[in-house]
Order: C-alpha cells, then sequence, then structure tokens
C-alpha cells in the first residue's frame, strides 16, 4: 500500500523504533489524544509503541457527562472513541505519535473506519496544547500535498476537552481477549502490518 510505504519511511528517517520494549524508566511525561475508530484497535497499537507509559480507552468531544459504552454507541452523545496516550517526549514524539495515527487508519473517511460506522468512530486528533494543534495541522498539509491518501483528509483537529475513561472491560482488550474474533480478524492483522512495514527490530508481543 502507498500509503504505509510511504509514511514507513518517514518514520525510518526519523530513526524510531517503534514496535521495540522499551525503557519504561521515563521521567518527562505528556498527553497525546486520537480517535481512529474503535479503541480497541488504536489502544492495541500505541501500546506497543516505545516511549508510550500508557493508554487508556475512553470517551471525549461530546455533550453527555460521564457517558457510558451504550450511550456513545447511539451516535446521540457526542463522543468519539478515543485512546488517552501518556508517552516520554524523550522516546517518542508527538509528531513520531502522529505519524503512527495515519498509518493505523484511514483518515479520509468521514464518520467511519472499516464496517464501524457513526460519528463516534471518526477520524479526530484532540490537541492539548499549542504545539500540537500547530504539528497536526502541518502533518495534514504535508499529507495532502504529497497525495499519499486518494481523497481529502476529513481528520478533525479539536481542542482536548474532558476525558471520560471508558468502562473496565475496555482497558487492554487485545491483551484480555486475544482469541476474540474483533481480535484475531481485525486487530492482529492491522498490527502485524504495520510492524512489517516499520521492520521493527522486535516482534510485537503476544
Amino acid at each position: 500500500m502507498k500509503t504505509l510505504r510511504t509514511l514507513a519511511v518517514l518514520w525510518t528517517a526519523a530513526g524510531v523504533s517503534v514496535f521495540a520494549g522499551g525503557d519504561k524508566g521515563m521521567s518527562n511525561k505528556e498527553i497525546a489524544t486520537f480517535g481512529a475508530g474503535c479503541f480497541w484497535c488504536t489502544e492495541a497499537v500505541f501500546e506497543r509503541v516505545n516511549g508510550v507509559i500508557s493508554v487508556v480507552s475512553g470517551y471525549t468531544g461530546g455533550r453527555t457527562r460521564d457517558p457510558k459504552y451504550r450511550q456513545v454507541c447511539s451516535g446521540r452523545t457526542g463522543h468519539a472513541e478515543v485512546v488517552r496516550i501518556e508517552f516520554d517526549p524523550g522516546i517518542v514524539s508527538y509528531e513520531q505519535l502522529l505519524d503512527l495515527f495515519w498509518q493505523m487508519h484511514d483518515p479520509t473517511t468521514p464518520n467511519r473506519q472499516g464496517a464501524d460506522i457513526g460519528t463516534q468512530y471518526r477520524s479526530v486528533v484532540f490537541y492539548h496544547n499549542e504545539e500540537q494543534r500547530a504539528a497536526a495541522k502541518a502533518a495534514v498539509a504535508a499529507l495532502e500535498q504529497s497525495g499519499v491518501f486518494p481523497r481529502p483528509i476529513v481528520t478533525e483537529i479539536s481542542p482536548a476537552t474532558e476525558f471520560y475513561p471508558a468502562e473496565d472491560y475496555h482497558q487492554d482488550y487485545f491483551r484480555n481477549n486475544a482469541g476474540a474474533p474483533y481480535c484475531r480478524f481485525v486487530i492482529r492483522p492491522k498490527l502485524k502490518k504495520l510492524e512489517q512495514h516499520k521492520k521493527a527490530p522486535s516482534p510485537i508481543r503476544e
């Protein structure tokens, strides 16, 4: 796929070992929040990134306070399924996390990722400061100019609002449910594809 090959070159040039199991003794911490469809898949990808301290699946960007999964699935809360990523910028930069964000989903399909349809599955970057906003805008501009994607990017770029962690059974979903059909047929192939294109030095952990 042209998209993955092109973005993988950018990542390799940055010297990042994406799926390596790195040192967790980190002192600096920053937060990134991304929505890229179902948070089960997004969480599984970012949990394997060297320099990521923690990943929490949850909801944000909507009107309903303390929403529950069934409410969000209705599409009436305005919330998106997202992951809140705590990371060490001395090991992996925000720009590098953004690169992976573009690779792991289709940012050209409004309110849809594969078979998951609804505003809760929209492509969205929730920025936590002006630097993140500028980085996201610059990334979209660069990708549009490069022609990597065949259609215009529709990713929403909005300021971060209150984040609501999802129910416990959504956390570490792939790790705890590796044999489930969604994990076997959707998440695992995506992880393998990303690993292949990044030529990671160590295999993705089971």
